[in-house]
């Protein structure tokens, strides 16, 4: 633990915040494309053809995203420390505040992450699940999306 409070306080503030900034691009970037684009595709591809796109997709995806997560995650723990003064009395300001729900929210985005993944290696990640799931995690990334911008104005 005293390695990674070491690292945190070396890393630049802008370097953080850039990581982070790419990170979720491609992770948002990514649920959006499989929430909106895939879902209006559905109607106009056979089942078959559909279901061996989102196995495709699917694959790419537990591929990469560990990493992008990791990045992500990470870049946001050493943003959070550098706000951990607003973040030992969040209800002091709208900045501690609203940085909390969207910790709170990615915690939860993480959470469904890993259920996906537990479900998928467990042979139970079924259409449905997956779809429920994405949809989830849509409406978690929209509100840390707003966030995200709201705590620098209400703060």
């Amino acid at each position: 633990m005293m390695e990674v409070k070491i690292f945190l306080h070396t890393m630049p503030y802008p370097l953080l915040l850039i990581i982070h900034l790419f990170a979720a691009i491609m992770f948002v970037g990514t649920v959006f494309f499989e929430v909106l684009m895939l879902e209006g595709v559905r109607k106009h591809v056979s089942r078959e053809a559909m279901r061996a796109v989102e196995g495709a997709i699917g694959h790419r995806a537990r591929a990469i995203m560990p990493w992008v997560l990791l990045l992500l995650f990470g870049a946001g723990f050493g943003l959070a420390w550098s706000h951990r003064a607003a973040l030992s009395d969040p209800f002091a300001g709208n900045f501690g505040l609203l940085l909390l729900i969207k910790i709170v929210l990615a915690l939860s985005v993480f959470g469904h992450f890993l259920t996906a993944m537990a479900l998928h290696r467990l042979g139970r990640l079924r259409s449905r699940a997956s779809q429920r799931i994405h949809i989830s995690v849509f409406i978690h990334v929209v509100l840390i999306v707003l966030l995200a911008k709201l705590m620098f104005y209400a703060g």
